[in-house]
């Protein structure tokens, strides 16, 4: 049987690791993430019946609570209401995740995603790949359909970032068709190192014999990667 102190401890480990959170917005997020962990289930109808039966409350009430944690500031009840602030977050959950890192080789490997989900929108993510899963730790929604560059959301979350990888050397992968030349760049100016696909249209520098280089196109079997054209 669980117990709230079970909860109160998490909690405590949520506002440590997340210290930018107010007092309430780490208890409803702790809350909230609780329970996702023990129902493997992130629906609210779920997240709410169980939160209810566990600190004996009004399902509805905890609805209420965790609708409101997601809501703008203009859109919740009361006075003095704030949002959360979703990017100040980033840094700290690289570093939490950091913290607990363990790695034989001292690499960190993050990858680079964009998922379009019913055609309705985009995430754009960036995520700690551990064995064969990953931990979202900065991300971007836009519209799917709605024309626009993904290039600034994408320096964005680079830049929130940076400098949050500790002693690590970290690999950066990409999604297929996730290149360009200024990716690359900002990949090392993180001091990251990038392994990106690369388009199967270009060409390479070929060492043939002693000190004489020639440009060829990439051979047929590096694939047709696709380049990144937002």
């Amino acid at each position: 049987m669980l117990y709230p102190q079970e909860l109160s401890a998490w909690t405590g480990t949520v506002s440590s690791q997340l210290p930018h959170l107010t007092r309430r917005q780490a208890a409803v997020l702790a809350a909230y993430s609780f329970a996702v962990m023990l129902t493997q289930s992130s629906g609210i109808s779920h997240v709410s019946y169980f939160l209810a039966c566990l600190l004996r409350q009004r399902e509805n009430t905890v609805r209420q609570r965790l609708r409101e944690w997601l809501y703008d500031a203009q859109d919740k009840r009361g006075a003095r209401r704030r949002a959360v602030a979703v990017e100040q977050s980033f840094a700290a959950l690289l570093r939490w995740v950091v913290r607990l890192w363990q790695s034989v080789d001292g690499d960190l490997v993050l990858a680079l995603d964009a998922t379009t989900l019913r055609q309705t929108f985009t995430v754009l993510s960036v995520s700690v790949l551990v064995g064969r899963t990953a931990i979202p730790v900065a991300w971007a929604i836009v519209p799917a359909t709605q024309a626009g560059a993904w290039k600034p959301h994408w320096r964005r979350l680079l830049r929130s970032l940076k400098g949050s990888t500790g002693h690590y050397r970290v690999l950066v992968t990409a999604d297929r068709g996730l290149y360009a030349r200024w990716l690359f760049k900002d990949i090392v100016a993180c001091g990251w190192h990038p392994l990106l696909r690369i388009s199967a249209i270009g060409s390479c520098l070929v060492c043939e014999t002693g000190q004489r280089w020639s440009w060829r196109p990439y051979p047929d079997r590096s694939g047709a990667a696709g380049g990144m054209d937002r």
